[in-house]
């Protein structure tokens, strides 16, 4: 929801087009609950034109807003899922495209837009973050075994820093034992 609605509190009274006269009953995140004495509850969107307000009763709730919920969420994800946020390409490879050419001249070769690929090397990194976060919050394997399957990670990433061409910051890159 992009543009701030005022909500209608509990009690307003209301008439719809189709529904006829109603009471809010309850206000959700994107609709009204209205209760209509022909036609019981319905569920009505918070801009339906179809409504208008014929007694309005203020919403002194306190409400989170839907750009709140996204920002908690998106933060949880961030911290516990397989979500690392935005990343940009670098602004060089945007709408290339990577080809592959099989040394035997009788095959074809492969192409596919560089956002496709970028966006694979960028989740590979994403899940290796996940899988060291998993590790090292492990309660079923001891220190060493952390400290082993660490050095493996650190490995991969430095197998990986080949594709730090692609990324638009540093902060991006992959960094193996040596960054």
């Amino acid at each position: 929801m992009s543009e701030e609605v005022e909500l209608l509190g509990i009690g307003t009274q209301v008439y719809h087009a189709e529904f006829g006269k109603g009471v809010v009953v309850e206000v959700n995140l994107s609709t009204y609950t209205v209760f209509f004495k022909q036609r019981g509850d319905k569920e009505i969107p918070h801009l339906d034109s179809r409504m208008r307000v014929e007694n309005l009763v203020e919403d002194k709730v306190n409400r989170l807003k839907v750009e709140e919920v996204e920002a908690v969420l998106t933060s949880i994800l961030q911290r516990w899922g397989d979500y690392g946020g935005t990343v940009d390409l670098g602004k060089k490879w945007v709408g290339g495209t990577l080809s592959l050419q099989p040394a035997n001249p009788d095959l074809k070769p492969k192409e596919l837009p560089i956002e496709t690929f970028f966006h694979k090397i960028v989740m590979t990194r994403d899940r290796l973050r996940v899988m060291e976060q998993k590790i090292n919050g492990s309660k079923n394997l001891a220190d060493e075994e952390k400290v082993a399957l660490q050095q493996y990670i650190t490995r991969i990433y430095g197998s990986l820093t080949t594709f730090n061409v692609l990324f638009d910051t540093p902060d991006d890159y992959f960094k193996g034992s040596g960054g």
